[in-house]
């Protein structure tokens, strides 16, 4: 062949006697077959042979099976975001005329993800407190097709109980969608306590180096999971290889991850609610809930005096940074009302317990007395 041929058909060697300690990153859009009756079975199945990389790619799948396995579900699909895997579930499982039973305390993407159903589809959202079986049970209709959780509500830290929720459910023929992302499958595994389909933002502590935006829905029922495969493929928010590649590197510290962050929380919430210019920390209690075994690394606190305190301290900081994310080996801090919570109206931001000077820092793995010493600074200035 010309040089000019050869040099576009350039094979990959195959390892025959030995196999790669790393997930290899499979950064390709197709695949060739010797065989072209084969072809069609990896786009019609998702255990079909890799055909085409929004169907399926061997290091996304690499990725879903281990997230799968954590969670103790039966399989996985890795989406682009976090917001990815929720539109695609609640588009997948919900149709028009269908009701939503949604915990109020919920990520303000998902506020308005389900106002958005409501006005273009009729379908019917019911907000619940997320912990009272019988508000579940008043709230349900012939219509209802999912009650939505969050194990630890973003940003409040409110946990709903999921062991007293999903038999209620169950019972009723409603599937269960919990969003997991900050209390991670170190911290709860949702499916050992009822629920049907598992939802993680991987952009949080799953991937955890603030490098990657993806998402992943984690189900119980393999059949369910098929049905949803289908619906994703016509979506097309499926998950980068080297995203899915660069997440599954930070799986490997996960534990480790959690664990500093626990230990970081405990130190810095018990430190700000001394301080004199903090009127409440709303910290996640984990012993109180028997299915949540440790604390996640980010909770609120609220300031006395207000949004115009918050923006002082949040301009004064030097090691903690402002950012909207969450779940990072650093520390950050927001302000939920004006940035992640912003499509919520002021009744709205009530009943999830947020007010003008809500702010939410998430906790990374520095030392804890950086943390404190950088907080401490910031909110002696507001003071004065």
């Amino acid at each position: 062949m010309h040089p000019d041929t050869r040099m576009v058909h350039i094979e990959a060697p195959v390892p025959a006697a030995s196999s790669p300690l790393a997930v290899p990153i499979y950064q390709t859009s197709s695949y060739a077959f010797d065989d072209p009756e084969l072809i069609a079975d990896g786009l019609n199945r998702p255990d079909g042979g890799y055909a085409y990389s929004r169907f399926a790619n061997p290091t996304v799948r690499a990725l879903e099976n281990a997230v799968a396995d954590l969670e103790g579900g039966a399989a996985a699909i890795a989406t682009s975001s976090g917001m990815g895997a929720i539109s695609l579930l609640l588009h997948s499982l919900v149709g028009a005329g269908d009701h939503v039973i949604a915990q109020r305390e919920v990520y303000g993407g998902t506020h308005a993800h389900l106002r958005d159903l409501e006005k273009r589809f009729d379908i019917g959202v019911t907000r619940i407190d997320g912990r009272d079986p019988e508000e579940l049970r008043a709230a349900l209709t012939p219509r209802t097709k999912v009650l939505y959780l969050e194990t630890v509500a973003n940003p409040t830290g409110h946990i709903s109980d999921l062991p007293a929720l999903t038999p209620v459910a169950r019972a009723a023929g409603v599937l269960t969608v919990v969003d997991n992302t900050f209390a991670s499958p170190i911290f709860c595994r949702p499916i050992e306590h009822g629920a049907d389909v598992v939802v993680h933002s991987a952009t949080k502590f799953l991937s955890g180096h603030s490098d990657v935006t993806g998402g992943l829905a984690v189900f119980a029922d393999r059949s369910r999971y098929e049905r949803v495969w289908e619906h994703a493929v016509e979506f097309g928010s499926v998950a980068d290889p080297f995203a899915a590649w660069l997440t599954i590197r930070g799986l490997h510290t996960l534990g480790l991850r959690m664990e500093r962050h626990a230990a970081n929380v405990t130190r810095v919430a018990g430190w700000l609610a001394t301080h004199p210019a903090v009127s409440r920390v709303t910290c996640p209690q984990p012993g109180a809930a028997g299915h949540i075994t440790g604390f996640p690394g980010a909770f609120c606190f609220d300031l006395a005096g207000g949004r115009e305190a918050g923006v002082r301290l949040m301009s004064r900081l030097r090691v903690i940074k402002v950012a909207a994310s969450l779940g990072s080996t650093q520390s950050l801090i927001l302000h939920p009302a004006g940035t992640t919570h912003r499509q919520l109206t002021p009744e709205q931001l009530r009943e999830s317990h947020l007010t003008p000077g809500t702010i939410r820092i998430a906790i990374g793995i520095e030392h804890p007395d950086d943390l404190v010493a950088d907080l401490a600074q910031a909110l002696d200035f507001v003071a004065r």
